[in-house]
């Protein structure tokens, strides 16, 4: 990351948003934005924007941390292998600012079996009655 890049998300991020999107950062579980959030939406990239989970797709995994069964759309979101803290686990990152987001497990409920373990200082979440205003539009076709 650029020096420029840093300096500019540093001013526009709260200290725990920059660490965890840009240091791999881990939020504390139950003491977070979104983890027992039940309103209709979608949750969006805080760097980039793009639309990452459906409140269609979140469960409560009782991890303290948002849980969804999948993305909305794979390509806005990549996997990459993650050996920290003595742990083999798979990281996701979105594909557009590789922000580290969080982690997927194999325990999730059907239909996929998976767990995408998000950090809310990672996302921004979007109401279903504001998709259109904040420019999300298209994705009101989840909601029918």
């Amino acid at each position: 990351m650029t020096n420029d890049r840093k300096k500019s998300l540093k001013e526009r991020l709260s200290p725990i948003q920059f660490h965890v999107t840009q240091e791999n950062g881990t939020e504390p579980p139950f003491q977070n934005e979104y983890y027992n959030h039940e309103e209709e939406g979608i949750y969006v990239d805080l760097i980039s924007g793009e639309a990452l989970f459906s409140s269609k797709d979140k469960f409560d995994a009782g991890c303290g941390w948002p849980s969804f069964t999948k993305p909305i759309n794979e390509n806005e979101i990549k996997e990459k292998k993650d050996m920290s803290h003595g742990m083999i686990r798979t990281e996701v990152r979105s594909t557009k600012a590789d922000s580290h987001l969080g982690h997927i497990f194999p325990d999730g409920p059907a239909p996929t079996g998976l767990r995408y373990c998000i950090n809310s200082a990672a996302l921004r979440f979007i109401p279903k009655k504001d998709l259109e205003k904040e420019g999300y539009g298209k994705y009101l076709q989840i909601f029918s």
